[in-house]
Protein backbone atom coordinates (compact mmCIF):
# COMPACT_ATOMS: atom_id res chain seq x y z
CA UNK A 1 0.00 0.00 0.00
CA UNK A 2 1.51 3.62 -0.36
CA UNK A 3 2.53 5.50 1.97
CA UNK A 4 2.46 8.88 1.37
CA UNK A 5 -0.35 10.35 -1.46
CA UNK A 6 -0.10 13.94 -3.20
CA UNK A 7 -3.51 15.04 -3.77
CA UNK A 8 -3.07 17.09 -7.60
CA UNK A 9 -6.51 19.17 -7.12
CA UNK A 10 -8.13 21.74 -4.99
CA UNK A 11 -11.48 22.12 -2.92
CA UNK A 12 -13.88 19.86 -2.23
CA UNK A 13 -12.63 16.91 -3.86
CA UNK A 14 -9.04 17.38 -2.06
CA UNK A 15 -10.20 17.45 1.35
CA UNK A 16 -13.03 14.18 0.59
CA UNK A 17 -9.41 12.08 -0.83
CA UNK A 18 -7.49 13.67 2.42
CA UNK A 19 -10.36 11.99 4.62
CA UNK A 20 -10.07 8.71 3.18
CA UNK A 21 -5.88 8.80 3.26
CA UNK A 22 -6.22 9.65 6.98
CA UNK A 23 -8.78 6.48 7.44
CA UNK A 24 -6.31 4.16 5.69
CA UNK A 25 -3.29 5.97 7.94
CA UNK A 26 -1.69 7.17 4.46
CA UNK A 27 0.40 10.28 4.47
CA UNK A 28 -1.04 13.54 2.47
CA UNK A 29 0.38 16.18 0.39
CA UNK A 30 -1.53 18.92 -1.05
CA UNK A 31 -0.74 21.44 -3.39
CA UNK A 32 -1.85 24.82 -3.51
CA UNK A 33 -1.95 27.84 -5.92
CA UNK A 34 -1.75 31.21 -4.16
CA UNK A 35 -5.22 31.81 -4.38
CA UNK A 36 -5.63 28.66 -2.32
CA UNK A 37 -3.10 28.99 0.24
CA UNK A 38 -5.21 29.28 3.28
CA UNK A 39 -8.13 27.26 2.27
CA UNK A 40 -9.33 23.79 3.60
CA UNK A 41 -7.56 21.24 1.38
CA UNK A 42 -4.08 22.57 2.06
CA UNK A 43 -5.15 23.01 6.43
CA UNK A 44 -6.60 19.23 6.39
CA UNK A 45 -3.33 17.28 4.60
CA UNK A 46 -0.10 16.23 6.52
CA UNK A 47 2.10 18.85 4.11
CA UNK A 48 1.71 21.75 1.26
CA UNK A 49 3.30 22.74 -1.24
CA UNK A 50 2.53 26.27 -2.89
CA UNK A 51 2.78 25.11 -6.62
CA UNK A 52 2.33 28.51 -8.37
CA UNK A 53 -0.15 31.32 -9.02
CA UNK A 54 -3.72 31.29 -9.27
CA UNK A 55 -4.41 30.24 -13.26
CA UNK A 56 -4.72 26.65 -13.75
CA UNK A 57 -2.71 26.40 -16.26
CA UNK A 58 0.33 27.92 -14.16
CA UNK A 59 -0.80 25.57 -10.68
CA UNK A 60 -3.16 23.44 -10.79
CA UNK A 61 -2.24 21.81 -14.72
CA UNK A 62 1.36 22.28 -14.52
CA UNK A 63 2.82 18.92 -15.03
CA UNK A 64 6.65 20.13 -13.41
CA UNK A 65 5.54 21.35 -10.52
CA UNK A 66 3.46 18.90 -9.01
CA UNK A 67 6.14 16.39 -10.31
CA UNK A 68 8.77 18.42 -8.38
CA UNK A 69 6.02 18.56 -5.80
CA UNK A 70 5.61 14.69 -5.44
CA UNK A 71 9.60 14.46 -5.80
CA UNK A 72 10.58 16.87 -3.43
CA UNK A 73 7.83 15.25 -0.41
CA UNK A 74 8.52 11.36 -1.47
CA UNK A 75 5.09 10.99 -1.76
CA UNK A 76 4.48 7.06 -4.18
CA UNK A 77 1.08 8.33 -5.77
CA UNK A 78 -0.66 11.09 -7.27
CA UNK A 79 -4.55 11.23 -6.76
CA UNK A 80 -5.57 13.48 -9.03
CA UNK A 81 -9.22 14.24 -8.26
CA UNK A 82 -11.68 15.08 -11.36
CA UNK A 83 -11.08 17.80 -13.62
CA UNK A 84 -7.65 19.42 -14.70
CA UNK A 85 -5.18 16.62 -14.88
CA UNK A 86 -7.58 13.85 -13.99
CA UNK A 87 -7.94 12.12 -17.52
CA UNK A 88 -4.71 13.13 -19.24
CA UNK A 89 -2.59 10.41 -20.49
CA UNK A 90 0.22 11.95 -21.10
CA UNK A 91 0.58 13.56 -17.47
CA UNK A 92 0.52 9.51 -16.32
CA UNK A 93 2.77 8.36 -18.10
CA UNK A 94 4.96 11.09 -16.89
CA UNK A 95 4.63 9.94 -13.39
CA UNK A 96 5.41 6.16 -14.44
CA UNK A 97 8.39 7.64 -15.70
CA UNK A 98 9.27 9.30 -12.36
CA UNK A 99 8.36 6.03 -10.22
CA UNK A 100 5.07 7.68 -8.98
CA UNK A 101 1.74 5.39 -9.38
CA UNK A 102 -0.86 7.64 -10.81
CA UNK A 103 -4.40 6.78 -9.43
CA UNK A 104 -6.59 6.14 -11.76
CA UNK A 105 -7.02 3.87 -15.55
CA UNK A 106 -4.16 3.16 -17.73
CA UNK A 107 -3.03 5.87 -19.86
CA UNK A 108 -3.74 4.13 -23.00
CA UNK A 109 -7.40 3.51 -21.40
CA UNK A 110 -7.70 6.98 -21.12
CA UNK A 111 -6.29 7.90 -24.36
CA UNK A 112 -9.17 5.95 -25.86
CA UNK A 113 -11.76 7.09 -23.76
CA UNK A 114 -10.98 10.64 -24.05
CA UNK A 115 -11.39 10.47 -27.72
CA UNK A 116 -15.25 10.36 -27.60
CA UNK A 117 -15.75 9.60 -31.34
CA UNK A 118 -12.94 6.27 -31.42
CA UNK A 119 -14.67 5.04 -27.66
CA UNK A 120 -17.85 5.29 -29.63
CA UNK A 121 -16.96 3.17 -32.32
CA UNK A 122 -15.21 0.84 -30.36
CA UNK A 123 -17.97 0.08 -27.91
CA UNK A 124 -20.30 -0.34 -30.91
CA UNK A 125 -18.28 -2.69 -32.00
CA UNK A 126 -18.43 -4.57 -28.61
CA UNK A 127 -22.37 -4.72 -28.29
CA UNK A 128 -23.77 -1.29 -27.08
CA UNK A 129 -25.79 0.40 -28.92
CA UNK A 130 -25.40 3.25 -30.21
CA UNK A 131 -26.94 6.90 -31.66
CA UNK A 132 -26.66 6.67 -35.58
CA UNK A 133 -23.86 9.30 -36.56
CA UNK A 134 -20.76 9.55 -38.25
CA UNK A 135 -17.97 7.20 -38.33
CA UNK A 136 -15.49 8.80 -36.98
CA UNK A 137 -14.08 12.81 -36.99
CA UNK A 138 -15.63 15.16 -39.58
CA UNK A 139 -12.90 16.99 -41.31
CA UNK A 140 -14.93 19.44 -43.31
CA UNK A 141 -18.76 20.71 -43.08
CA UNK A 142 -19.32 19.12 -46.47
CA UNK A 143 -18.47 15.78 -43.91
CA UNK A 144 -21.06 16.66 -41.75
CA UNK A 145 -23.91 17.80 -44.10
CA UNK A 146 -23.24 14.17 -45.19
CA UNK A 147 -24.09 12.66 -42.76
CA UNK A 148 -26.62 14.89 -40.97
CA UNK A 149 -28.75 13.85 -44.34
CA UNK A 150 -28.37 10.40 -43.67
CA UNK A 151 -29.25 10.55 -39.95
CA UNK A 152 -31.60 13.01 -40.37
CA UNK A 153 -32.09 16.32 -38.19
CA UNK A 154 -31.79 17.60 -35.34
CA UNK A 155 -28.27 16.49 -34.62
CA UNK A 156 -25.47 17.26 -32.41
CA UNK A 157 -22.19 18.57 -32.98
CA UNK A 158 -19.70 17.42 -30.37
CA UNK A 159 -15.64 17.93 -29.59
CA UNK A 160 -13.91 14.35 -29.84
CA UNK A 161 -11.63 15.82 -27.01
CA UNK A 162 -14.22 17.22 -25.06
CA UNK A 163 -16.18 17.02 -22.02
CA UNK A 164 -17.97 18.60 -19.24
CA UNK A 165 -20.64 20.16 -21.32
CA UNK A 166 -18.21 21.92 -23.61
CA UNK A 167 -17.79 21.75 -27.14
CA UNK A 168 -20.71 21.09 -28.11
CA UNK A 169 -23.87 22.30 -30.43
CA UNK A 170 -27.63 21.19 -31.36
CA UNK A 171 -28.78 21.90 -35.28
CA UNK A 172 -31.93 21.45 -36.39
CA UNK A 173 -31.29 22.19 -40.40
CA UNK A 174 -28.14 22.59 -42.58
CA UNK A 175 -28.04 26.43 -41.81
CA UNK A 176 -27.67 25.62 -38.26
CA UNK A 177 -25.39 22.88 -38.90
CA UNK A 178 -23.05 25.50 -40.52
CA UNK A 179 -23.14 27.62 -37.43
CA UNK A 180 -22.80 24.37 -34.98
CA UNK A 181 -19.89 23.04 -36.68
CA UNK A 182 -17.91 26.56 -37.18
CA UNK A 183 -18.81 27.38 -33.16
CA UNK A 184 -17.81 24.00 -32.11
CA UNK A 185 -14.49 23.17 -34.03
CA UNK A 186 -13.32 26.62 -32.65
CA UNK A 187 -14.26 25.81 -28.93
CA UNK A 188 -12.65 22.29 -29.54
CA UNK A 189 -9.73 23.96 -30.52
CA UNK A 190 -9.05 26.56 -27.96
CA UNK A 191 -10.72 24.56 -25.45
CA UNK A 192 -9.24 21.10 -25.49
CA UNK A 193 -6.35 21.64 -27.95
CA UNK A 194 -7.95 19.67 -31.43
CA UNK A 195 -10.62 20.77 -33.65
CA UNK A 196 -11.69 17.52 -34.55
CA UNK A 197 -15.38 17.10 -34.14
CA UNK A 198 -18.01 14.03 -34.94
CA UNK A 199 -21.98 14.05 -35.16
CA UNK A 200 -25.17 11.94 -33.81
CA UNK A 201 -28.36 11.98 -33.95
CA UNK A 202 -29.80 14.36 -31.29
CA UNK A 203 -32.39 13.24 -28.86
CA UNK A 204 -34.26 16.05 -27.04
CA UNK A 205 -35.80 15.50 -23.75
CA UNK A 206 -34.10 12.71 -22.99
CA UNK A 207 -32.80 11.03 -19.58
CA UNK A 208 -28.87 11.45 -18.56
CA UNK A 209 -28.44 8.17 -16.74
CA UNK A 210 -24.76 6.95 -15.77
CA UNK A 211 -23.70 3.67 -13.98
CA UNK A 212 -20.68 3.66 -11.99
CA UNK A 213 -17.55 1.00 -12.49
CA UNK A 214 -15.34 -0.27 -10.18
CA UNK A 215 -12.40 -2.73 -11.68
CA UNK A 216 -9.32 -4.18 -10.27
CA UNK A 217 -5.99 -5.51 -12.30
CA UNK A 218 -6.91 -8.84 -12.26
CA UNK A 219 -9.90 -9.52 -14.52
CA UNK A 220 -13.07 -8.30 -11.92
CA UNK A 221 -15.34 -5.24 -13.29
CA UNK A 222 -17.85 -4.51 -11.26
CA UNK A 223 -20.87 -2.07 -11.67
CA UNK A 224 -22.64 -0.12 -8.75
CA UNK A 225 -25.89 0.69 -9.99
CA UNK A 226 -26.60 4.26 -11.73
CA UNK A 227 -27.33 7.57 -11.50
CA UNK A 228 -29.83 9.94 -12.78
CA UNK A 229 -27.81 13.10 -13.92
CA UNK A 230 -30.97 15.02 -16.04
CA UNK A 231 -30.93 17.99 -13.90
CA UNK A 232 -28.47 20.59 -15.74
CA UNK A 233 -27.60 23.88 -17.31
CA UNK A 234 -25.49 24.04 -19.89
CA UNK A 235 -25.14 20.71 -19.64
CA UNK A 236 -23.05 20.69 -16.33
CA UNK A 237 -24.73 18.80 -13.86
CA UNK A 238 -27.07 20.43 -10.57
CA UNK A 239 -28.35 17.33 -9.42
CA UNK A 240 -27.95 13.39 -9.57
CA UNK A 241 -29.80 10.93 -7.66
CA UNK A 242 -29.52 7.42 -7.48
CA UNK A 243 -30.93 5.04 -8.36
CA UNK A 244 -32.71 6.56 -11.49
CA UNK A 245 -36.40 6.90 -11.52
CA UNK A 246 -38.53 5.08 -13.59
CA UNK A 247 -36.31 2.75 -15.19
CA UNK A 248 -37.57 -1.23 -15.99
CA UNK A 249 -36.13 -3.42 -13.32
CA UNK A 250 -34.88 -5.12 -16.95
CA UNK A 251 -33.83 -1.56 -18.44
CA UNK A 252 -31.83 -0.90 -15.18
CA UNK A 253 -30.00 -4.91 -15.38
CA UNK A 254 -29.42 -3.82 -19.02
CA UNK A 255 -27.22 -0.95 -18.69
CA UNK A 256 -25.22 -2.51 -15.64
CA UNK A 257 -24.35 -5.41 -18.37
CA UNK A 258 -23.46 -2.43 -20.93
CA UNK A 259 -21.36 -0.80 -18.53
CA UNK A 260 -19.20 -4.14 -18.04
CA UNK A 261 -18.74 -4.68 -21.43
CA UNK A 262 -17.53 -1.22 -22.02
CA UNK A 263 -15.22 -1.62 -19.29
CA UNK A 264 -13.57 -5.34 -20.53
CA UNK A 265 -13.47 -3.84 -23.72
CA UNK A 266 -11.41 -0.82 -22.84
CA UNK A 267 -9.45 -2.77 -20.36
CA UNK A 268 -10.74 -0.98 -17.45
CA UNK A 269 -8.73 -0.10 -14.25
CA UNK A 270 -10.29 2.04 -11.22
CA UNK A 271 -13.74 3.98 -10.72
CA UNK A 272 -15.20 5.22 -13.75
CA UNK A 273 -18.33 5.59 -15.56
CA UNK A 274 -20.28 4.60 -18.61
CA UNK A 275 -22.64 7.38 -19.68
CA UNK A 276 -26.01 6.66 -21.38
CA UNK A 277 -29.02 8.69 -22.73
CA UNK A 278 -32.49 6.57 -22.74
CA UNK A 279 -35.07 8.35 -24.79
CA UNK A 280 -38.99 8.95 -23.95
CA UNK A 281 -39.83 5.28 -25.10
CA UNK A 282 -36.98 3.92 -22.63
CA UNK A 283 -34.18 2.82 -25.13
CA UNK A 284 -30.58 3.62 -24.38
CA UNK A 285 -27.66 4.88 -25.89
CA UNK A 286 -24.31 5.16 -25.17
CA UNK A 287 -22.91 8.26 -24.39
CA UNK A 288 -19.17 8.73 -23.13
CA UNK A 289 -16.90 7.33 -21.14
CA UNK A 290 -15.24 8.94 -18.26
CA UNK A 291 -12.00 7.66 -16.56
CA UNK A 292 -12.09 9.21 -13.51
CA UNK A 293 -14.11 9.97 -10.19
CA UNK A 294 -17.22 11.98 -10.49
CA UNK A 295 -18.44 14.62 -9.13
CA UNK A 296 -21.46 13.08 -7.92
CA UNK A 297 -19.81 9.18 -6.52
CA UNK A 298 -21.42 10.50 -3.37
CA UNK A 299 -24.55 9.27 -4.31
CA UNK A 300 -23.55 6.16 -4.85
CA UNK A 301 -21.68 5.80 -1.74
CA UNK A 302 -24.72 6.36 0.15
CA UNK A 303 -26.53 3.76 -1.89
CA UNK A 304 -24.22 0.60 -1.75
CA UNK A 305 -22.20 1.68 1.41
CA UNK A 306 -18.88 1.50 -0.39
CA UNK A 307 -15.59 4.09 -0.03
CA UNK A 308 -14.70 4.74 -3.95
CA UNK A 309 -11.72 6.42 -3.08
CA UNK A 310 -10.56 3.66 -0.51
CA UNK A 311 -11.44 1.07 -3.52
CA UNK A 312 -9.75 3.43 -6.48
CA UNK A 313 -6.35 3.56 -4.12
CA UNK A 314 -6.60 -0.10 -3.01
CA UNK A 315 -6.48 -1.06 -7.32
CA UNK A 316 -3.89 1.51 -8.03
CA UNK A 317 -1.58 -0.29 -5.36
CA UNK A 318 -2.29 -3.73 -7.16
CA UNK A 319 -5.09 -5.18 -4.71
CA UNK A 320 -7.97 -7.20 -5.87
CA UNK A 321 -11.09 -5.98 -5.22
CA UNK A 322 -12.97 -7.70 -2.31
CA UNK A 323 -16.38 -7.45 -3.70
CA UNK A 324 -17.97 -9.56 -6.57
CA UNK A 325 -21.81 -8.10 -8.30
CA UNK A 326 -23.75 -10.54 -5.91
CA UNK A 327 -22.25 -8.61 -3.13
CA UNK A 328 -23.34 -4.83 -4.31
CA UNK A 329 -26.61 -4.44 -3.06
CA UNK A 330 -28.03 -0.93 -3.23
CA UNK A 331 -30.33 0.19 -0.46
CA UNK A 332 -32.81 3.42 -0.73
CA UNK A 333 -32.40 6.65 -2.53
CA UNK A 334 -29.67 9.13 -2.06
CA UNK A 335 -29.55 12.45 -3.70
CA UNK A 336 -26.70 15.05 -4.42
CA UNK A 337 -27.54 18.96 -5.00
CA UNK A 338 -24.85 21.25 -6.30
CA UNK A 339 -23.95 24.83 -4.57
CA UNK A 340 -22.39 26.57 -6.77
CA UNK A 341 -21.51 30.32 -6.35
CA UNK A 342 -23.41 31.59 -9.80
CA UNK A 343 -26.91 33.75 -10.14
CA UNK A 344 -29.49 31.62 -11.86
CA UNK A 345 -31.32 34.83 -12.49
CA UNK A 346 -28.37 36.23 -13.89
CA UNK A 347 -27.32 33.55 -16.67
CA UNK A 348 -25.68 31.54 -14.13
CA UNK A 349 -22.55 34.45 -13.74
CA UNK A 350 -20.36 32.91 -11.27
CA UNK A 351 -20.56 34.95 -7.90
CA UNK A 352 -17.10 35.25 -6.32
CA UNK A 353 -16.67 36.60 -2.77
CA UNK A 354 -15.86 36.40 0.66
CA UNK A 355 -18.47 33.98 3.03
CA UNK A 356 -19.38 35.94 5.74
CA UNK A 357 -22.07 33.17 6.63
CA UNK A 358 -21.65 29.74 5.55
CA UNK A 359 -23.51 27.27 7.74
CA UNK A 360 -23.90 23.87 6.27
CA UNK A 361 -26.55 21.62 7.43
CA UNK A 362 -26.97 18.62 9.19
CA UNK A 363 -29.46 16.01 10.51
CA UNK A 364 -30.58 12.45 9.90
CA UNK A 365 -29.02 10.68 6.51
CA UNK A 366 -27.07 14.54 5.58
CA UNK A 367 -23.82 14.53 4.10
CA UNK A 368 -22.14 17.59 2.88
CA UNK A 369 -18.46 17.89 0.69
CA UNK A 370 -17.10 21.33 0.76
CA UNK A 371 -13.28 23.04 0.70
CA UNK A 372 -14.98 25.99 1.96
CA UNK A 373 -15.52 27.57 5.82
CA UNK A 374 -17.19 30.77 6.97
CA UNK A 375 -14.82 33.57 6.20
CA UNK A 376 -13.29 32.25 3.13
CA UNK A 377 -13.01 33.40 -0.20
CA UNK A 378 -14.46 32.16 -3.34
CA UNK A 379 -11.99 32.54 -5.99
CA UNK A 380 -12.59 33.34 -9.21
CA UNK A 381 -10.23 31.77 -11.00
CA UNK A 382 -11.73 28.15 -10.89
CA UNK A 383 -15.34 26.23 -11.38
CA UNK A 384 -17.87 27.85 -8.67
CA UNK A 385 -19.10 25.03 -7.09
CA UNK A 386 -18.56 25.32 -3.22
CA UNK A 387 -20.14 22.67 -1.35
CA UNK A 388 -22.01 19.12 -2.55
CA UNK A 389 -25.52 18.38 -0.66
CA UNK A 390 -25.94 14.71 -0.46
CA UNK A 391 -29.02 13.18 1.27
CA UNK A 392 -29.69 9.54 1.86
CA UNK A 393 -33.60 8.09 2.67
CA UNK A 394 -35.27 5.19 2.37
CA UNK A 395 -37.35 6.05 -0.22
CA UNK A 396 -37.36 8.85 -2.97
CA UNK A 397 -40.43 10.77 -1.67
CA UNK A 398 -38.27 10.61 1.55
CA UNK A 399 -34.89 11.59 0.35
CA UNK A 400 -36.95 14.78 -1.89
CA UNK A 401 -38.17 15.90 1.32
CA UNK A 402 -34.49 15.55 3.45
CA UNK A 403 -33.31 17.28 0.62
CA UNK A 404 -35.35 20.26 0.56
CA UNK A 405 -35.26 20.60 3.87
CA UNK A 406 -31.73 20.32 4.24
CA UNK A 407 -31.31 22.93 1.12
CA UNK A 408 -33.51 25.13 3.60
CA UNK A 409 -31.07 25.43 6.64
CA UNK A 410 -28.04 25.81 4.27
CA UNK A 411 -26.97 29.46 4.94
CA UNK A 412 -24.64 31.11 2.41
CA UNK A 413 -23.75 34.68 2.52
CA UNK A 414 -21.81 37.28 1.10
CA UNK A 415 -20.85 40.35 -0.45
CA UNK A 416 -21.94 40.12 -4.31
CA UNK A 417 -22.38 35.99 -3.31
CA UNK A 418 -25.14 34.42 -4.31
CA UNK A 419 -25.73 30.62 -4.97
CA UNK A 420 -27.67 27.81 -6.84
CA UNK A 421 -29.83 27.34 -3.20
CA UNK A 422 -33.40 28.56 -4.24
CA UNK A 423 -33.37 27.04 -8.18
CA UNK A 424 -32.32 23.81 -6.53
CA UNK A 425 -35.03 23.73 -4.34
CA UNK A 426 -37.48 24.97 -7.22
CA UNK A 427 -36.49 22.20 -9.69
CA UNK A 428 -37.27 19.80 -6.08
CA UNK A 429 -40.67 21.03 -6.25
CA UNK A 430 -41.21 20.74 -9.72
CA UNK A 431 -44.02 18.32 -10.80
CA UNK A 432 -42.26 16.36 -13.42
CA UNK A 433 -39.26 15.79 -11.18
CA UNK A 434 -41.70 14.90 -8.49
CA UNK A 435 -42.96 12.27 -11.28
CA UNK A 436 -39.59 11.42 -12.38
CA UNK A 437 -40.38 12.24 -15.62
CA UNK A 438 -37.27 15.19 -15.71
CA UNK A 439 -35.37 15.57 -18.70
CA UNK A 440 -32.07 16.99 -19.79
CA UNK A 441 -33.83 20.17 -20.77
CA UNK A 442 -35.83 20.82 -18.07
CA UNK A 443 -33.60 23.41 -16.40
CA UNK A 444 -33.20 25.32 -20.07
CA UNK A 445 -36.83 25.51 -20.35
CA UNK A 446 -37.36 27.00 -16.50
CA UNK A 447 -34.67 29.59 -16.77
CA UNK A 448 -35.02 30.58 -20.49
CA UNK A 449 -31.76 30.37 -20.28
CA UNK A 450 -30.39 33.11 -23.29
CA UNK A 451 -27.09 32.36 -25.13
CA UNK A 452 -24.37 29.79 -23.89
CA UNK A 453 -20.78 32.27 -23.96
CA UNK A 454 -18.92 28.42 -24.86
CA UNK A 455 -15.53 30.38 -25.28
CA UNK A 456 -14.81 31.56 -21.32
CA UNK A 457 -11.56 31.69 -19.37
CA UNK A 458 -14.02 29.53 -17.38
CA UNK A 459 -13.42 26.62 -19.62
CA UNK A 460 -9.79 26.59 -19.33
CA UNK A 461 -9.08 27.57 -16.14
CA UNK A 462 -10.26 24.83 -15.64
CA UNK A 463 -11.61 21.43 -13.96
CA UNK A 464 -15.01 21.90 -15.12
CA UNK A 465 -17.10 19.56 -12.82
CA UNK A 466 -18.59 17.39 -14.89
Amino acid sequence: MFQKILIANRGEIAVRIARTCREMGIATVAVHSTADRDGRAAAYADETVQIGPPQARRSYMYVPAIIEAALRTGADAIHPGYGFLSEDPDFARICAEHGIAFIGPPPEVMEVAGDKARVRGLLADAGLPVLPGSDGTLPTLDDAQEVARSVGYPVIVKAAAGGGGRGIAVADSPTALRRAYRETTAVARTVFGSGEVYLERYVPAARHVEVQLLCDGHGTALHLGERDCSLQRRRQKLIEEAPSPGLSPHLRARLGEYAVMAARALGYEGAGTVEFLVDHSGRPTFMEVNARIQVEHPVTEMITGLDLVREQIRVAAGERLTLTQRDVRPSGWAIECRINAEDPDADFRPTPGVLEVFRPPGGPGTRVDSGFAQGDRVPSHYDSLIAKLVVWAPTREQAVARADRALAEFTVHGPGVATTVPLLRELLAHPDFAAGRHHTNLVDQMTRSKGDSDVREDDVRTGAHR
